[in-house]
């Protein structure tokens, strides 16, 4: 692979210190189903503290760029036009159930385009990651998107089930994580991947890995931060899922 850019190395870094606080936290969550408070309290403060753990990492080498997350909105600092785009962990139903399925999703947006992504799966110990003009991969080996071109043959995830009474012929899954879904189509695991009325932090990482890894997307930037429709693909079956998701 070639080179990664310092900013990217910034990344997987506090992606790997936020990490160890999320697989210590869902440790516990089997020993707090039981309880009578439950664990939702308990992901909520685990959500929040990764999101601190990762935007005090991201600071340290770039005080001046600004924020867009989950937890806390807009922070702006002195460069508006570099923004850290961050979900710290996105599936946190998955997590609050004690399924394995959720990561950390961060992207750098600068001038209105995403330039570096990542997308971390603690668990798996998967990292995926991009760069612009780069290529996508995952623990370092290149990924590409799968070259099947039978839509009967593919596998699509999105949380929008009445497709799946509309697409009858459609094998669809909905996993509850979407940085891990679009991970999975730039990897080739998953075909295709659609979702209404999603959030930027969700998704921004996702989309230049599906893109550097081959993949097809419609264009996103027309919608507001918190209220995208997004889809993606293989680039030989995108037309095709388009087609089938026109009254969708």
């Amino acid at each position: 692979m070639n080179s990664i850019s310092p900013n990217l190395n910034i990344m997987i870094r506090a992606s790997e210190k936020a990490s160890k606080a999320i697989i210590r936290d869902f440790g516990e969550i089997e020993n707090l189903q039981v309880s009578k408070k439950g664990p939702r309290d308990f992901v909520t403060k685990t959500d929040k503290r990764v999101e601190e753990i990762l935007i005090d990492e991201l600071s340290k080498s770039k005080k001046s760029f600004s924020f867009l997350t989950e937890e806390s909105g807009k922070i702006e600092k002195n460069d508006k036009d570099k923004i850290w785009i961050i979900d710290p962990i996105d599936g946190t139903t998955n997590f609050l159930h004690g399924i394995p399925h959720f990561a950390i999703s961060i992207a750098l947006k600068i001038d209105n385009e995403i330039k570096s992504a990542l997308i971390h799966d603690p668990i798996k110990n998967e990292l995926y990651f991009a760069e612009k003009d780069n290529g996508a991969y995952l623990n370092n080996q290149r990924i590409r998107v799968s070259k099947k071109n039978d839509l009967e043959e593919c596998l699509f995830s999105s949380d929008s089930m009445g497709v799946k009474f509309a697409c009858p012929n459609l094998n669809m899954r909905n996993s509850g994580c979407a940085a891990l879904d679009l991970a999975y189509v730039a990897s080739g695991r998953l075909d295709g991947y659609f979702h209404n009325k999603i959030s930027l932090w969700d998704i921004a990482a996702g989309t230049l890995i599906v893109k550097e890894s081959g993949g097809a997307m419609n264009n996103i930037s027309k919608y507001a931060d918190d209220n995208i429709n997004i889809r993606a693909a293989s680039s030989n079956i995108f037309s095709k899922m388009m087609e089938k998701l026109d009254k969708f």
